[in-house]
């Protein structure tokens, strides 16, 4: 089997995608469609945003489909008319499986985490939140329940004790180009054929979806768990506080960058206290005092702390709503 021989389906939507498939198409790897989600509607001008895997797909000019719903009968069909070897999945909706049965050759998935650690939409986030020391990336074949398929591939990564979700993002989706290509010449190699296993039986996290309650900081916990949240958080959506200035206006502060200050005394304070100083602002945990280093209040620019401080005199403590 070669290349040209393959016939190929990709499914993605985000940036992390948009790699692996570009890898794909400079290979010389035959892609017969792009499927991706429809496009969204949003601002203030209620401009039509397109996703990122179809912004490249249109520019290579390859076919692309946006189903809104992935069973609908004329989509199916486009699909069997397609008559691809393999469906290849990255950051994609979760697949019926009057989908991912169809190729004679199945469906895998690249997933950013050591299969079955993680399972859910944000491992990245999860890893860097949860403390872990490394990650890694993992092609599995898909099966009825997420995430829990035959293992194809996996490498692993480790996680700087300071690295935010956003460098750890673009270093797994440079591991996971290269674990694209090796899965599927892989396939090639074996004539359609390639060796796979059961993932590990025993416990696994959950990686949720972030939402807005996700990313608030509870200044009670201890403070390499506050400082994990920033880390897996920053720079997007990022992880957020009430804030209270000495007037009593109030507002969100969302928080980039964090260190551990061990110049304040950890007895000190209760959780949610504020200390500022010279280029100081920091915030008591539950066993110790976190240096904030990066911010942006709500409404304003993201800066320095020690620039935010020279406009702003904040409360004494964390207010307890914004």
């Amino acid at each position: 089997m070669t290349k040209k021989a393959l016939k190929i389906v990709f499914l993605g939507t985000p940036e992390f995608a948009v790699g692996p498939l570009k890898a794909l198409v400079d290979g010389g790897y035959n892609i017969r469609a792009v499927v991706t989600m429809p496009d969204k509607i949003a601002g203030r001008g209620h401009k039509l945003i397109e996703s990122d895997v179809k912004k490249y797909a249109v520019a290579a000019g390859l076919p692309v489909l946006q189903p809104a719903n992935l069973k609908a009968p004329e989509f199916v069909e486009q699909l069997h008319e397609i008559d691809a070897d393999l469906f290849i999945v990255i950051a994609f909706r979760m697949l019926p499986e009057v989908v991912w049965q169809m190729p004679r050759l199945g469906t895998f998935n690249l997933h950013a985490s050591l299969l079955p650690r993680y399972r859910g939409a944000a491992p990245i986030n999860w890893a860097i939140i949860n403390g872990d020391k490394e990650t890694g990336v993992t092609t599995f074949f898909l099966k009825h329940e997420i995430d829990t398929g035959d293992i194809i591939g996996q490498e692993s990564i480790p996680i700087g004790d300071d690295e935010n979700v956003g460098s750890l993002y673009d270093r797994l989706m440079n591991l996971g180009t290269k674990m694209v290509l090796d899965t599927v010449d892989s396939i090639i190699s074996g004539d359609g054929h390639v060796k796979s296993m059961p993932q590990p039986e025993g416990e696994f996290l959950p990686a949720p979806k972030i939402f807005t309650s996700t990313c608030q900081i509870d200044w009670s916990r201890p403070r390499e768990s506050v400082r994990n949240l920033i880390r897996g958080l920053s720079p997007y959506p990022a992880a957020f506080t009430p804030f209270e200035n000495a007037d009593g206006h109030k507002a969100n502060l969302k928080i980039y960058e964090a260190a551990a200050c061990d110049s304040l005394d950890a007895r000190d304070g209760v959780p949610g206290d504020i200390r500022t100083g010279k280029n100081l602002l920091a915030v008591k945990c539950a066993d110790g005092w976190l240096q904030l280093t990066e911010v942006q209040l709500q409404g304003k620019k993201r800066m320095p702390a020690s620039a935010f401080l020279l406009g702003y005199t904040p409360a004494a403590k964390i207010p307890v709503e914004a």
